[in-house]
C-alpha cells in the first residue's frame, strides 16, 4: 500500500474542495445575508488541512495501484463528508448540531437528498445555494473533475476512475487517454447543467431557483430551495422540464457524449439497458396514473397525468423531487414506488440505485437457468444485445446483489433497533441506500426526527449507496491489506 502517495492525493482534492466555498461567499454578498463569513473559516480550515496533509509527502511520486485508488476515493468521501459540514456547523442559521451538518453534507454530496432541515424558504440564499453546489459537485463526482486535474500534478487517473465510477462494467473509455475522458464527461454534464437551468428560466423560476434547481436536478439530487420542493412553483411547464431533465441525467453519460461527437442518436436505440429504462420508466407511469386515476386520488385528469408521472420519473430514477405527497397516496402506490427505486438509473449516469443493467443481467441469467433446466447440457451465453456478457461479469453482478440484500437487511435491523417501526426502517435504509431521498412513514418529510444513531446509520447507507457497497467494503476485507 502506497500510503504516502495516498496521502499526497488526499492533501491535494482537500485543497481543490476547499475552493468550493467561495462561490458562496459571492452569493452571500450578493444578496446581503449576512452569512458570508462561515463559508471563509471553512475555506481557512479546509485549505490548511488539506496542506498539512500534502506538504510532507508533496515531493511522494509512485505509480497508483488499484487498490491505493479504493483507498483514497473511500476515504476522500469520508473526509469529504465532514468537511462539506463545516460552514453548516458553523452558520448560526440554520442551527444545527454536528451529527446533522455531516447528515446534509453527506446526503448532498451522495445526492441522496435526504434532509435534517425545515423552513427552507427562510434560510439564507448563500446556505440554500451551498446545498445545491454540494449535488452538483457530488453527481458527477469530484474524483472524475480530480482525474481532469491531477495528472498535470503527476498523479495518475484510471485507479481513481475505477474506484468511483458505478456500474459493472468500468473499462470502457470514452477517449484514449483517462484526463480526456473525464473532460469529455464534465462537458456534457456542465452542457445539461446549461440547458436545465434554460429551461427552468423560460418555465417561470427566478435565475437563482433555476440555477439551484439544474444543479440538483442534473446531479439526480432532489434538493430544493423550498419546502415544497418543484411542487412550490405550481408550474406544469416547470414539472415538464424537470421530467425532460431526470429522465436524461438517469442515462449512461457516455451514450449523450457519443451523440454529441457523432451528432447522432442511433446508438440510443441500440444500448439494451437505455431500452430497458424507458421500459421501466414507461411501464411504472403508466401504472401509477391509471391507478391514480382508478382511486379517485385526483379529480382532474391533467392533476393524476402530471402528478403520476412527475413522481414516477423522480423516484424511479432516485432525484426525489416531490410535487405531491405521494406517502399518502392510497393503495400500494407508495410501496412501489419506493420499489422503483432499487432499479435507479444507467450506470454510468449520476442516478442512484442498484442499477438497470444490473437488473438486466439478473433478468437474463434467470431466463438462462429457467432454459437450462429443460437443456441441462446446453451452452446458452448470457447476451446484451448481440454480445455475450463474460461469465465473471454476471458473477460479478451476483456477489453485486447479493451483498446488497445482505447490507440492506443488516442496515434495516440496525434502524429498527433505534426504535422506528418497520415502515420508517425500510423506506428510511431503501432511501439513503439508494441514494434517494423521501422515505415513507416518519421520513417522508424529513429525517429530522430521528435519533442520532440512526442519522449516522443513514450517512453509511448514503456512503455505501454512492460508492456502490464494494467500494466501502474492500477495505474491510484481509484480501485487500495483504501484501
Amino acid at each position: 500500500m502506497n500510503w504516502t502517495v495516498a496521502q499526497r492525493i488526499l492533501g491535494l482534492l482537500l485543497m481543490m474542495f476547499s475552493l468550493t466555498m467561495l462561490p458562496p461567499v459571492i452569493v452571500s454578498i450578493v444578496f446581503n445575508d449576512q452569512s458570508w463569513l462561515p463559508f471563509v473559516e471553512s475555506f481557512g480550515l479546509i485549505v490548511v488541512s488539506g496542506s498539512i496533509v500534502w506538504f510532507p509527502v508533496r515531493h511522494k511520486r509512485k505509480d497508483l495501484r488499484l487498490r491505493d485508488g479504493f483507498l483514497v476515493v473511500a476515504s476522500f468521501w469520508t473526509v469529504l463528508g465532514t468537511a462539506g459540514a463545516l460552514p453548516l456547523f458553523l452558520a448560526d442559521m440554520p442551527s444545527m448540531t454536528f451529527t446533522d451538518a455531516v447528515f446534509e453534507s453527506m446526503s448532498g454530496l451522495t445526492t441522496t437528498g435526504a434532509t435534517v432541515l425545515t423552513g427552507l424558504d427562510f434560510l439564507p440564499p448563500s446556505i440554500l445555494y451551498y446545498r445545491q453546489q454540494l449535488q452538483w459537485f457530488g453527481g458527477m463526482g469530484i474524483i472524475v473533475l480530480a482525474v481532469a486535474v491531477l495528472p498535470m500534478l503527476g498523479v495518475g487517473g484510471m485507479q481513481l476512475m475505477r474506484a468511483e465510477t458505478p456500474g459493472p462494467v468500468k473499462d470502457t473509455k470514452l477517449t484514449p487517454r483517462i484526463t480526456e475522458t473525464a473532460k469529455a464527461l464534465w462537458y456534457v454534464y456542465l452542457a445539461f447543467t446549461v440547458l436545465c437551468m434554460a429551461g427552468y428560466l423560460l418555465a417561470g423560476m427566478t435565475i437563482f431557483d433555476a440555477l439551484c434547481h439544474a444543479f440538483s436536478t442534473v446531479a439526480i439530487g432532489g434538493f430544493s430551495t423550498h419546502d415544497l420542493s418543484i411542487g412550490y412553483f405550481g408550474s406544469t411547464a416547470i414539472d415538464i422540464v424537470a421530467i425532460i431533465f431526470m429522465v436524461l441525467a438517469g442515462i449512461n453519460f457516455s451514450l449523450h457524449f457519443f451523440a454529441w461527437r457523432n451528432i447522432s442518436i442511433s446508438h440510443y436505440r441500440q444500448d439494451p439497458e437505455f431500452r430497458a429504462y424507458i421500459f421501466v420508466l414507461l411501464m411504472l407511469s403508466a401504472i401509477v396514473i391509471m391507478s391514480l386515476s382508478l382511486l379517485g386520488t385526483y379529480t382532474d385528469w391533467n392533476d393524476t397525468v402530471i402528478n403520476g408521472l412527475f413522481q414516477s420519473v423522480s423516484i424511479a430514477t432516485t432525484t426525489g423531487f416531490t410535487t405531491a405527497n405521494y406517502a399518502a397516496w392510497p393503495g400500494a402506490l407508495p410501496v412501489l414506488l419506493i420499489f422503483a427505486s432499487f432499479v435507479g438509473g444507467c450506470a454510468g449516469s449520476t442516478a442512484g440505485g442498484i442499477k438497470v443493467i444490473r437488473w438486466l443481467l439478473i433478468a437474463k441469467q434467470g431466463a438462462r437457468e429457467i432454459v437450462r433446466l429443460v437443456h441441462p447440457s446446453a451452452e446458452i451465453p448470457v447476451k446484451l444485445g448481440s454480445s455475450a456478457v463474460p461469465f465473471r461479469v454476471v458473477d460479478a453482478v451476483w456477489g453485486f446483489f447479493s451483498v446488497y440484500i445482505v447490507v440492506f437487511g443488516v442496515m434495516l435491523l440496525a434502524m429498527m433497533s433505534t426504535g422506528l417501526d418497520q415502515v420508517t426502517a425500510f423506506s428510511a435504509v431503501a432511501a439513503t441506500i439508494n441514494n434517494l431521498g423521501p422515505g415513507l412513514g416518519e421520513v417522508a418529510a424529513g429525517f429530522m426526527t430521528l435519533t442520532d444513531t440512526a442519522k449516522w446509520i443513514a450517512i453509511i447507507g448514503m456512503l455505501l449507496g454512492r460508492l456502490e457497497i464494494f467500494t466501502l467494503l474492500v477495505l474491510i476485507t484481509p484480501t485487500f491489506w495483504r501484501h
